[in-house]
């Protein structure tokens, strides 16, 4: 397939950089995002001619892209940014997107399955899986078209498993990677899936030049799958990577000292009273972010140490996700039922001992982030998880950082964390008291490391390095 634009560096991802709302009067709002593509799109310099491919994900995306003719959107709304927005069917995306990557895919690496009743892979699934190839394709055919000769090209996470083989086919020039942003499940967990496509999972990813992944363990994982699926050895064109992706220190920094967070603080700090510790979480509800078990670990704390009662303040933030799945709002539901609970059963007339925040607000969180004397981040599994890298980076008087063996983080902050098992309440109980009871010396000390740690390979950087590696063919 020629190449009508002849970008040099392509990215793809579900998500672009820019969305848009529709106006009653049919007008066209966009609101652009952040993020570490968009970091790293940003530190190749506007010389380097780059595109990045995204999905329509609503009504006035799709206007828009209506308006570009299927071209590349106004780079005024876009930051200066080249990008192609592909309109694919609002139904495929719909099964490709919730059917298969959120309610499938998902589930497997995170390891999130009841399994006594799921999953069930059934012609439902198999009309679903259809149209995550269709959604796939339609990337593969628009990469195809925009990379110039030899161009790189960069897929992002779990919604485009199946795209570098398909873009190998059209495209055997490019130099492609793949980078998977969630955690890879081991091989007895991920052959929960047919064999069929478990294979075509792993091959779909093989088709890059190099896949890569937030830490080792999951690279590790990745190779296991391949060998138990596919027979022994990784496939002498792929390599495999590993870029842990860190906080934006410099962004941190100067966003949580805007106007918005102080007054944010200043609310905060009201409802939690004068001179009571705080425990922070901020998390989407996403199942694999555990909250519930948080919750039920911090009553355990009021429980079994009741000079805490009066003296603590947990302030979780639980920002809605993924709402139109009925699993999803139960989660929501419950977490607000626990908090509640607690409250009602050890709150008095002057203290709240869980404030809770389900409306998403960004410089609250950073508020929050500046007042933690500890971070509560028990994942059940997650891929990296940077509130963890975040509130270290923020934390005013610096914070205790209780986390999850689980979390990917844990490979590079576990060794100044308080590490728990993410199942274990009253572990996570213990741990809570430990971090509350740190000497102010030692905190300090644990949470400068952690915020180096947290650092050390910036999204502008991890974006570069992959880059790199494409043309590093020893990397």
């Amino acid at each position: 397939m020629a190449s009508t634009h002849g970008a040099q560096v392509l990215v793809a991802s579900n998500r672009g950089p820019v969305s848009y709302q529709q106006g009653e009067d049919g007008s066209l709002h966009a609101k652009r995002g952040g993020g570490g593509l968009v970091s790293g799109l940003s530190a190749i310099g506007p010389d380097t001619d780059a595109v990045w491919v995204c999905a329509a994900l609503g009504d006035g995306d799709r206007a828009a892209v209506r308006r570009a003719e299927g071209g590349l959107l106004p780079a005024g709304e876009t930051g200066g940014q080249r990008v192609r927005m592909l309109d694919i069917d609002a139904a495929v995306h719909a099964d490709a997107y919730n059917g298969i990557a959120n309610s499938v895919l998902w589930f497997v690496h995170h390891m999130l399955y009841q399994t006594p009743l799921e999953p069930v892979f059934d012609a439902e699934f198999r009309r679903q899986w259809a149209a995550y190839e269709a959604y796939n394709r339609a990337f593969a055919e628009a990469l195809a078209q925009e990379a110039a000769e030899g161009a790189a090209v960069l897929i992002q996470d779990y919604h485009l498993a199946l795209a570098p083989r398909m873009l190998r086919r059209l495209r055997p020039d490019l130099r492609i990677g793949h980078f998977s942003h969630t955690p890879w499940a081991p091989p007895e967990y991920f052959r929960l899936l047919p064999d069929d496509i478990a294979a075509e999972l792993l091959s779909g990813i093989l088709g890059a030049d190099r896949a890569a992944f937030l830490t080792q363990r999951w690279a590790d994982a990745f190779r296991d799958c391949c060998h138990a699926v596919l027979g022994p050895g990784i496939p002498a064109g792929t390599r495999l990577g590993v870029h842990g992706l860190g906080a934006d220190a410099d962004f941190l920094r100067e966003r949580s000292h805007r106007a918005d967070v102080a007054e944010r603080m200043a609310a905060l700090r009201e409802e939690i009273g004068e001179g009571r510790k705080v425990v922070v979480r901020v998390d989407r509800t996403e199942l694999s972010k555990n909250i519930v078990r948080g919750l039920l670990a911090y009553r355990q704390l009021l429980e079994d140490r009741p000079e805490w009662r009066e003296r603590v303040v947990h302030v979780a933030f639980a920002y809605p996700s993924r709402q139109d799945l009925a699993v999803y709002r139960k989660y929501t539901e419950e977490v607000q039922r626990v908090a509640e609970e607690i409250n009602a059963h050890y709150g008095t007339p002057g203290w709240t001992p869980v404030v809770l925040h389900v409306k998403d607000d960004f410089a609250r969180s950073l508020a929050a982030y500046r007042l933690a004397d500890v971070a509560l981040v028990n994942p059940i599994r997650d891929g990296m998880n940077l509130v963890a890298k975040e509130i270290p980076v923020v934390s005013d008087e610096g914070c205790a950082l209780v986390l999850s063996r689980e979390a990917g983080a844990y490979e590079e902050l576990g060794e100044d964390a308080i590490v728990v098992n993410p199942y274990d309440i009253t572990g996570t109980a213990d741990a809570l008291h430990t971090a509350l009871t740190l000497p102010p010396a030692e905190r300090a000390e644990r949470s400068k490391r952690l915020a180096s740690a947290a650092t050390a390979l910036p999204p502008a950087q991890w974006f570069l390095d992959q880059l790199h590696a494409l043309d590093d063919r020893t990397s």
